[in-house]
């Protein structure tokens, strides 16, 4: 077998076995899960009339699920963190070293897991939202296949980057601490409210980073409203990201081997 086949062999092997551990353990998936649902019936619900600025919760909800779509993959993520800590510090990788394996395949395996559990996790989410009012108005086919790609492709760069977090993490908590940005970030950005609503020293803050872009672009594609600039700026973003988490992944992952 050539020397592409056996990694796409070897990937698919790791895939399978990262699905398999997630459909046997979900609770953690679930509970990641958990932090994005109950943010969005809370501010929906309890905030909704207050935070929309007098135009209603049927408007606040259409405003706020793009933004908790893409925090749905920051929550998602930390579960990939915590698995590849779980794999190190359990020693499971260094008996895969020792295996007649395309050594990539081990952490590719983690990283389209991670983007399929991403994807679905969205989907979920997305159906709550469906199911409470959220409408998608002035998006045609071009724009859901941009959504989506949109999605897939933030997921990527979120989950290189939780790789690298789980491989420099000691213990499965630690990659969770680690990884908790993922979640605070969107926090802090126009997920819940505009940015021109925020104080003016804060602004900066929720603007210069890489969920605020998505966020105004998913925004954009779903609703109708105007992106600008935005959507390049998200694509530096994601690709930047993907590039970072995955060098920093594979060198951190090399230094182990040695």
């Amino acid at each position: 077998m050539s020397s592409l086949s056996l990694a796409v062999r070897d990937s698919s092997t790791m895939l399978r076995r990262n699905l398999l551990h997630a459909r046997r353990y979900p609770s953690l998936t679930l509970n990641l899960l958990l932090t994005p649902v109950m943010l969005l019936l809370l501010f929906v619900y309890i905030f909704g009339n207050a935070m929309s600025g007098g135009a209603g919760r049927s408007a606040y909800i259409a405003y706020i699920v793009p933004g908790i779509l893409l925090m749905t993959i920051g929550s998602t993520v930390i579960g990939t963190a915590v698995s590849v800590s779980t794999d190190m510090s359990e020693g499971i990788i260094a008996r895969f070293r020792t295996m007649a394996i395309h050594r990539g395949s081990i952490l590719v395996g983690h990283v389209i897991g991670s983007v399929l559990q991403s994807v679905m996790s969205v989907v979920l989410v997305a159906a709550v939202g469906v199911a409470i009012g959220f409408r998608s108005s002035g998006a045609g086919v071009l724009e859901w296949l941009a959504a989506f790609g949109l999605i897939v492709l933030f997921a990527l760069a979120l989950t290189w980057i939780a790789v690298g977090m789980g491989l420099v993490s000691p213990t499965a908590e630690a990659a969770s601490n680690n990884a908790m940005p993922l979640i605070l970030l969107p926090l802090l950005s126009s997920a819940f409210v505009p940015l021109h609503s925020m104080p003016g020293w804060f602004q900066p803050i929720a603007q210069y980073q890489p969920f605020t872009p998505a966020i105004e672009t998913l925004r954009g594609l779903l609703l109708g409203t105007e992106i600008g600039n935005n959507w390049w700026i998200a694509l530096l973003w994601c690709l930047g990201l993907a590039v970072l988490g995955y060098f920093w992944s594979a060198s951190k992952f090399d230094q182990d081997a040695n």
